[in-house]
């Protein structure tokens, strides 16, 4: 895996189960890397859509990525409060291209008030009988939605009280 620098601008890539590309998010900054996690930011970046449709981000968003967990965590800083965008995904892997991931449809959503929901039940049911996916990767998504709403009730890691605050000034600081 290609190792990246805090400070560095990097890609992130999702990928779908049978590898085609579904979306990409340009100019993410690098603001901690460890072993076995990274954490980026970006502000109004521009996203493309597997269809090449082009969109901008509408505000800053925290992204966690650790390559032993099968989700990402997006922590969107928004003037109403702070909202959590949880992808069921594959561990990240790092290339010359950027962060990649596999994305395997279920999301959950968590509201500025700590409400959660669980996304996207029909998109990942039809996916998996379209792609087969394997009894495995059904069972590590289902304990990980399980590790997601523990993290989330128990407010561990980006889910932490102080987590937000940090990694976004931390943002701030480099971004000037």
């Amino acid at each position: 895996m290609r190792q990246v620098r805090e400070g560095e601008i990097i890609t992130i890539q999702s990928y779908k189960h049978d590898g085609s590309i579904h979306r990409t998010w340009k100019d993410n900054l690098v603001l901690k890397t460890s072993e076995h996690s990274i954490i980026v930011c970006n502000d109004h970046t521009l996203v493309t859509e597997a269809n090449g449709r082009k969109w901008k981000t509408r505000e800053p968003a925290l992204v966690y990525f650790h390559d032993k967990y099968w989700f990402n965590i997006v922590t969107m800083i928004r003037k109403t409060g702070i909202s959590y965008y949880c992808n069921l995904a594959s561990p990240f892997v790092i290339d010359d291209l950027g962060i990649k991931y596999i994305d395997y449809d279920l999301d959950i959503k968590v509201f500025p008030d700590g409400d959660k929901k669980l996304l996207d039940i029909d998109e990942y049911i039809k996916h998996g009988e379209k792609w087969d996916y394997p009894k495995e990767i059904d069972y590590i998504l289902r304990e990980s939605v399980k590790i997601l709403v523990d993290w989330i009730e128990n407010g561990k890691g980006p889910f932490s009280d102080g987590y937000v605050k940090l990694w976004y000034d931390r943002y701030c600081e480099l971004n000037n």
